[in-house]
């Protein structure tokens, strides 16, 4: 059983940047990836970024040139760097692990972390 608990949310200005963490504990057994989610309000959970343990990457168009996905395979833990936020990147931020680059979500949700980018 993998837990993922996500962190490092918050209030920021447009134009701003955030960093959030996704520590993932457990069994790690067909997971090779690790994506990042977000949910707005009365919007479906969307894909943003996935990274798999070997490096290679993958966005949203609308992230993309903005966000960085990274890993740190000691930790466990996952980052999504966001700069240049936009009010429209606010949004529950979710991780869950994956197999392979464009493998879908095989783990139970965490509590997600919330972002706001407001003036």
């Amino acid at each position: 059983q993998v837990q993922l608990v996500e962190s490092g949310g918050g209030l920021v200005q447009p134009g701003g940047s955030l960093r959030l963490s996704c520590a993932a504990s457990g069994s790690f057994f067909s997971i090779n990836a690790m994506a990042w989610y977000r949910q707005a309000p009365g919007k479906e959970r969307e894909w943003v970024a996935t990274i798999t343990t070997g490096g290679l990457t993958n966005y949203a168009d609308s992230v993309k040139g903005r966000f960085t996905v990274s890993r740190d395979g000691a930790k466990n833990t996952a980052y999504l760097q966001m700069n240049s936020l936009k009010p429209e990147d606010t949004a529950v931020y979710y991780c869950n692990g994956q197999r392979g680059l464009l493998g879908v979500p095989r783990l139970s949700w965490g509590q997600g972390t919330q972002v706001t980018v407001s003036p």
